[in-house]
């Protein structure tokens, strides 16, 4: 792994992450709901109460990165993987998330932080799954 110095942000990435802690608090403190994005789109799609302030919420969460943009320049995106790997790995994503009863940002944000017995076992669990498939494709089978 070679680390790109000149472009190494820490205090951005520092500064983003607060904003991340900053706005679920706030989503739990005024709505009494745990700012999950799986959650709140999946309960969004189902029609259940409190639709207009979780919609507001998820359209900030896209508009966030377009407004960035207006400041800065964000880093070009590279995929190595085709359509057919990424559909993939999105359904699998979801598959987890449902059984999993939650998202990074439910269980590893939220969960953590309000000490979660069960969002920690949960965070484990992704967290090494990921690791397991970065070393698996990318050591083991060359990908």
């Amino acid at each position: 792994m070679i680390i790109d110095w000149y472009n190494f942000t820490p205090w951005s990435a520092l500064a983003g992450g607060a904003l991340i802690g900053l706005a679920a608090s706030l989503f739990a403190v005024m709505n009494g709901r745990i700012a999950g994005i799986s959650g709140l789109l999946g309960s969004l799609l189902d029609g259940g109460e409190g639709r207009g302030e979780k919609a507001l919420f998820l359209l900030g969460v896209l508009l966030a990165t377009l407004l960035w943009q207006v400041a800065t320049r964000l880093p070009e995106m590279q995929v190595d993987s085709g359509w057919l790997a990424l559909t993939i790995a999105g359904l699998l994503v979801g598959v987890g998330t449902r059984y999993g009863a939650g998202c990074t940002s439910g269980h590893g944000v939220c969960g953590l932080s309000r000490l979660s017995p069960r969002s920690l076992v949960a965070t484990l669990t992704f967290m090494a799954a990921g690791f397991a498939s970065v070393f698996i494709l990318r050591h083991l089978l060359g990908g």
